[in-house]
């Protein structure tokens, strides 16, 4: 998500505090914040999949997801 389109979900935000949204104007913040949603997932996972435990004795092995996970 670009930085450009995170200030104007930002904005959105803080103009729905002042009034009302427009149909339009939430149709976008919510299209927004579900790719913000969506793309900080997403970062996540790539995170936990290139992390690694370390054992007391120095072993080394990739984080599993747990069963039932997606």
């Amino acid at each position: 998500m670009k930085k450009e389109e995170i200030k104007r979900m930002n904005a959105l935000y803080h103009l729905s505090q002042e009034r009302d949204l427009s149909e339009e104007e939430f149709a976008e913040w919510e299209g927004l914040k579900k790719q913000y949603v969506a793309d900080f997932k997403a970062s996540l996972t790539a995170q936990l999949d290139n992390t690694y435990i370390i054992d007391d004795k120095g072993n080394k092995r990739k984080l599993e997801k747990k069963s039932g996970d997606k």
